[in-house]
């Protein structure tokens, strides 16, 4: 099913996204996901983890407010993409701007059961984000295909969506990806 999404086309980046799994688990599914990815042309994102983006050769790592700080994150995956969670604050999207991050993401922008979402982002915030930087704004949070258009007439440069894709009832991963049109 993976595979099949990936090739869709549609997808740009893929985060891989286990929070209770071990470290060696995370390494035996990373490096199939890797290994589709790379078929497919799409950059293959490792969530909070910069040791275990490097272990994979990932493209990249994208942290949290809670993981690794972004200096440190270079140290261990040097060029490769890092991508900075900033909520709904310009204050974090200015200090991840200053570090040098390749992306900003700010979220929840709607209800989302993916995860429990610490703060409400709105479009205000992509265009204040905008008026910043030139790096790619990502919009996280709730995103299906009634809302997704709002976000990218909006400055939003990449989606992240999850449970619409991976839990929706009503549609497979790839015909939920074809709504996006």
């Amino acid at each position: 099913m993976l595979n099949e999404v990936l090739k869709s086309g549609k997808i740009s980046f893929f985060q891989m996204r286990f929070k209770k799994y071990s470290f060696e688990k995370k390494i035996l599914i990373g490096k199939k996901i890797r290994h589709l990815c790379k078929k497919s042309n799409v950059k293959f994102i490792v969530n909070d983890d910069p040791t275990l983006a490097k272990k994979l050769n990932a493209d990249g790592c994208h942290l949290g407010q809670k993981d690794m700080n972004i200096k440190d994150a270079k140290k261990i995956i040097g060029g490769k993409i890092i991508g900075i969670t900033c909520h709904n604050s310009i204050k974090l999207a200015k200090e991840a701007i200053k570090n040098k991050a390749n992306y900003i993401a700010f979220g929840a922008f709607f209800p989302t059961k993916t995860k429990k979402a610490k703060c409400k982002s709105n479009i205000k915030t992509l265009n204040k984000a905008k008026k910043l930087t030139n790096i790619p704004i990502v919009a996280i949070g709730g995103i299906t295909n009634k809302n997704y258009k709002k976000l990218l007439l909006n400055n939003a440069n990449f989606l992240a969506i999850s449970g619409y894709i991976w839990n929706n009832k009503k549609y497979k991963p790839i015909e939920a990806i074809e709504n996006l049109k």
